[in-house]
């Protein structure tokens, strides 16, 4: 196994966990010693009521000033603070750094959750005008938060973070994996990651390589990957952005390694972005991505930018948006290769073993009930219910209809009264689907109470719309497979 340097020695990481639980440096005790409003204002960057409140320099105000709020302490009450760690240790380790006549911090200690701590390197945002390095590693951001959401967290044996930076990822993993595997291609991002787990007291196995290179050969029960998923003319600056490849292919090559990376039943979910090409589908374009893999994939596309906004939202990322030529080129290449806007999304695979595998590239911009994670979970569920089952098994099965499914009418006033436009069935749990719908499919709907074979519903409703049950279940097929997979009806299993 290959071992990785952290930023201090395991006897000052052990030191490091103790002074931050002596001082109660969570996210409870921070919470709680600055209150609400305070609490608040620091996730708005607003850190006046939580200087306020840490003005008596006790250990635990020391370090919500010098990590949470960025300030500038004194030698002696970062010591103290630190204690029992060595503040030699931590200068060298680049824990705190000197600034001033006094010392700040110089990496992001960040509490996380109830009990966990992620190391990584201090944001753009805390210090405007200051680059950042090639190899910087990035904290919790929306993007990885978005994965951390979206992961399916049922036990497995065995997990691996592709391209772990601080290993935030892993930290989540390690919660329902026996085993886990991270891999970066940066040396400094695995400092940083070796550092997070034994602070946590966690084992990982870690390893140096690009995407994939690293276990090639290996399988996995779950892998994650946040990868350098930004899309332009393949320039790398800075590695957490930048993959290397041309366009959107890092999405690609990652979907084609996945039969390879996976056991049976396994499941793969990464972040991507892709191009939407002046004259082509984007759909189209993605779905080709998983093409003669053999898995089963649900893409889906949270949001969408156009090229401008994108350009200047990854810039300003990394604290280059004064740099017009490097605006330019990479506009410039978005024109080129007729790209209108960018998608991003997340990717969900799973190996299921069966030779029609099921692949579905759809929006899905509105909100979503959280953990997204249970969601791809019985998306997935729900595909095996329905690849086991032609016409007749499904009419066979007892349906529900999902808790709180609403029905909202659009109307017009005629002369005779309401005339009724549009019937829309909408979840207000779960992906909160919305799905326009005919008298027909509304009546079926409204009968899954879970009493009767579907069979017999529609037996009933035949009689009422004067066609035959016949005619009547042929066409039901494909409508009752696609509403038992967007959960607007559920199977009665019991």
């Amino acid at each position: 196994m290959e071992r990785h340097d952290m930023l201090l020695s395991p006897a000052g990481v052990e030191a490091l966990r103790t002074a931050l639980t002596r001082a109660d440096f969570t996210s409870n005790g921070i919470a709680g010693r600055l209150g609400a409003q305070a609490t608040g204002g620091v996730a708005r960057n607003d850190f006046r009521a939580a200087l306020r409140a840490t003005e008596d320099r006790d250990p635990l105000a020391t370090l919500i000033r010098v990590f949470i709020c960025d300030q500038t302490e004194s030698e002696a009450a970062v010591a103290a603070a630190l204690a029992p760690l060595d503040l030699a240790e931590a200068l060298a380790g680049g824990l705190v750094g000197r600034h001033g006549d006094g010392l700040r911090a110089g990496v992001d200690l960040e509490p996380y959750g109830d009990d966990w701590w992620v190391l990584a390197d201090v944001p753009a945002s805390a210090r405007p005008g200051r680059p950042l390095h090639s190899e910087h590693v990035l904290g919790i951001g929306g993007a990885t938060q978005t994965l951390i959401g979206a992961t399916v967290r049922r036990p497995v044996q065995t997990a691996l973070d592709l391209g772990t930076g601080s290993g935030v990822q892993a930290l989540h993993l390690a919660t329902h994996a026996r085993r886990v595997t991270a891999t970066d291609v940066s040396e400094r991002a695995l400092r940083f990651a070796a550092t997070t787990a034994a602070l946590n007291g966690q084992d990982w196995e870690l390893l140096r390589g690009d995407l994939v290179a690293p276990v090639a050969g290996r399988r996995f029960d779950l892998v994650v990957s946040n990868p350098p998923f930004v899309v332009g003319p393949g320039t790398t600056t800075h590695v957490y952005r930048d993959s290397g490849r041309v366009g959107d292919a890092i999405g690609a090559e990652l979907a084609a390694a996945a039969p390879g990376l996976l056991t049976e039943g396994g499941t793969m979910q990464y972040l991507a972005n892709w191009v939407h090409v002046a004259g082509e589908e984007w759909h189209e374009r993605v779905t080709g991505w998983f093409a003669g893999t053999g898995l089963d994939a649900w893409v889906i596309q949270r949001e969408v930018a156009d090229p401008m906004a994108y350009v200047n939202l990854w810039l300003t990322d990394v604290g280059e948006a004064t740099d017009p030529q490097r605006m330019a080129a990479w506009l410039d290449w978005f024109d080129a290769h007729k790209v209108e806007a960018i998608g991003f999304g997340i990717v969900s695979l799973r190996r299921s073993g069966h030779a029609d595998p099921v692949i579905r590239v759809e929006d899905l911009r509105q909100r979503v009930e959280p953990p997204m994670g249970d969601q791809v979970a019985t998306w997935f569920d729900r595909q095996d219910f329905l690849r086991v089952r032609d016409t007749d098994g499904l009419l066979a099965e007892r349906y529900r209809a999902a808790e709180g499914l609403q029905l909202r009418q659009e109307a017009t006033m005629g002369d005779e009264g309401w005339a009724v436009d549009r019937q829309v069935l909408t979840m207000p749990h779960g992906l909160r689907w919305s799905e326009e719908v005919d008298p027909l499919v509304l009546a079926l709907v409204g009968g899954c109470d879970g009493r009767l074979a579907l069979r017999d519903q529609l037996a009933l409703l035949a009689a009422a719309h004067d066609v035959t049950p016949q005619e009547l279940a042929e066409a039901a097929g494909p409508i009752v497979a696609h509403l038992v997979e967007r959960g607007i009806i559920e199977p009665v299993t019991a």
